[in-house]
């Protein structure tokens, strides 16, 4: 179906657009990172090490995944101790999973032996780890920390921009432009509401733009079709 845009969108008001979402998400499972968190695996360990499993994965694989992981061993040292074909077992069909294991158990060595087990939460210290990008150390920072980070994946990426709230070419200037945007009570709660939102509303193809609880302050950039 032919988009037909309003004549007129109100004016952009990121307060009610972030409650109508968190309204909208309710129905939806949790993003996997704070439903690990959720689920008692919040250090910075679990959470640096579930986030490596979640790259270019979907909640449904990464989250089982990364249970099954910490269920096996649920300390660093424990991971360490497993041999990586024994991690790789344990998260796939996460993809990628043999070159995530190897990253994982290189991981849960050096905050075994470098940092006694406890993860320090500091951005450059988790960046320096394989398989680890901003995303990931940032979204650790802000469930595991108390930080006040703002993760840009994917869908954070796709739904702001579809807004028109920031107008960007890649995750990380989306990142940069909400820094300056977005009021920092939401920099970490923007991901958990904007995964599930972007999963099963504002979708990649064909957007679910009839039944947006936010339709009206959206400028659907780039959308040419919708449901």
């Amino acid at each position: 179906m032919g988009v037909s845009l309003r004549e007129a969108k109100r004016a952009f008001d990121i307060h009610e657009v972030v409650r109508r979402i968190r309204q909208e998400v309710k129905q939806f499972a949790d993003a996997a990172m704070f439903d690990l968190a959720e689920q008692g695996f919040a250090t910075a360990f679990h959470q640096l090490a579930a986030c490596i499993i979640s790259v270019r994965t979907r909640d449904e694989v990464s989250l089982p995944a990364a249970l099954r992981l910490f269920k096996a061993a649920p300390s660093s040292k424990d991971v360490s101790e497993l041999g990586v074909n024994k991690i790789a077992e344990l998260i796939r069909p996460a993809s990628f999973y043999e070159t995530k294991a190897h990253n994982i158990r290189e991981l849960a060595r050096r905050v075994t032996e470098e940092y006694g087990g406890d993860l320090p939460c500091d951005f450059e210290v988790m960046t320096s780890f394989r398989g680890v990008g901003p995303k990931c150390a940032n979204l650790t920072l802000g469930i595991a920390c108390g930080a006040t980070e703002i993760s840009v994946d994917v869908h954070v990426d796709r739904v702001t921009n579809r807004w028109g709230f920031v107008r960007t070419q890649s995750p990380e200037a989306t990142r940069r432009i909400l820094e300056q945007r977005l009021p920092k009570k939401y920099w970490v709660e923007i991901n958990r509401l904007l995964v599930p939102f972007g999963k099963h509303v504002c979708t990649g193809r064909l957007p679910k733009c009839s039944i947006c609880p936010v339709l009206e302050y959206c400028r659907q950039v780039g959308v040419t079709e919708h449901r």
